[in-house]
């Protein structure tokens, strides 16, 4: 096992340090790179709208297209497009299943301390 795929599996031990990276090689266009590095960004156990990251991304108007962006993730948890909502604060799509991704936020909002 090389060093990378020891920082994967101790990410999902919540063993890895903060100052450690994971490589990876996404292929995508530059809009959907950006959508996914903001994805980066929500902490664990938060939510985001498709509007706020389209805000952050400087891109104001670009809801949809943040949303087809997140649709196109490849590695759904570790750039984690299920924490991204509806501004309604509707579940909104999920490429595995709205019902998985619920699971998802429900799990990580278990663990946040208050």
């Amino acid at each position: 096992m090389d060093e990378n795929q020891n920082r994967v599996i101790r990410f999902f031990d919540k063993t890895l340090n903060g100052h450690e990276k994971i490589k990876l090689h996404l292929k995508g266009t530059e809009f959907q790179i950006k959508v996914w590095e903001a994805l980066l960004k929500i902490p664990e156990g938060q939510l985001s709208s498709y509007s706020d990251i389209a805000d952050l991304i400087g891109q104001e108007n670009a809801s949809r297209a943040v949303g087809t962006a997140i649709g196109k993730n490849p590695i759904g948890y570790l750039i984690p497009c299920h924490r991204v909502i509806k501004s309604t604060g509707g579940i909104g799509e999920y490429r595995w299943g709205s019902e998985r991704k619920m699971a998802m936020i429900g799990w990580e909002a278990s663990k946040v301390k208050i």
